[in-house]
């Protein structure tokens, strides 16, 4: 199991689907283990009741139908399929409303949805996710992107509510772009990060806005850090090996 996480940690995100079936059909009795704790590029669905797009993972999942958050129904239809209780389920409705301002933010569009569920130590666990399409075909409005895409996976674990209530913030970004024009030639780079957070903060001002500050606060950093360890280091080793035109003729000795 060790090493089949650490194989598909390896893997650029846009294989993560081909691999994952692989891995599954050679280790059939780890199925959960890894259905559950490998993150793949997010899907999405069309909610027909209201006309809106949902986000496709595993926590809305319950058999082979999704739970959108906007109906609370399943697509496809699922009688007996899990639902959240009233009280998450209006924090559920609050949350995307509120998420789906800060998406067009930072983001300048794309599709987000927030899941809300019960959890076994009397708390509720909450999934923000969102999935920027950057494409010239997509959502990319520079039109520099062959393909691109954004995905972000934040889930927190809220404790039992107190005076002050222990957050746990896993957040996972998969970052794929393929550049194909004249002028930069052609150019594909993917991966991802994943990070943690944990933080002790008083429910006065309520779960949405603690939460709010956790993934704008770790979204900050999982941007910094993409731009210095993957474009940073691409830049260096690039220039490195195929110095511009103007440095090398700097270079070059007078005759």
């Amino acid at each position: 199991m060790d090493a089949a996480m650490g194989l598909m940690r390896r893997i650029p995100p846009k294989h993560t689907e081909t691999a994952l079936s692989a891995l599954l059909s050679l280790m059939p009795h780890h199925s959960s283990d890894l259905l559950s704790q490998v993150d793949q590029p997010l899907q999405v669905m069309c909610d027909v009741d209201c006309g809106k797009e949902f986000i496709l993972c595993e926590y809305n999942r319950d058999a082979d139908s999704y739970r959108s958050p906007w109906s609370n129904k399943y697509h496809p239809p699922l009688e007996d399929g899990s639902l959240p209780s009233l009280e998450l389920r209006n924090l559920e409705i609050e949350a995307n409303d509120i998420f789906a301002i800060y998406r067009d933010q930072y983001y300048e569009g794309g599709i987000s949805s927030v899941y809300v569920w019960e959890d076994d130590n009397d708390g509720f666990v909450a999934c923000f996710l969102i999935k920027k399409d950057g494409s010239k075909t997509g959502q990319g409005r520079r039109g520099y992107l062959e393909e691109g895409a954004w995905d972000a996976i934040h889930v927190i674990e809220v404790g039992p509510e107190d005076e002050n209530t222990n957050y746990r913030l896993t957040s996972t970004v998969m970052l794929t772009l393929t550049t194909d024009n004249e002028s930069s030639g052609t150019f594909s780079l993917s991966g991802s990060i994943r990070r943690q957070m944990n933080m002790r903060l008083s429910v006065a001002d309520g779960h949405l806005s603690n939460m709010g500050r956790m993934i704008e606060e770790m979204e900050s950093k999982l941007r910094n850090s993409l731009d210095q360890v993957y474009f940073g280091k691409t830049r260096e080793m690039v220039c490195t090996l195929r110095p511009p035109s103007e440095v090398v003729q700097l270079r070059m000795p007078e005759s």
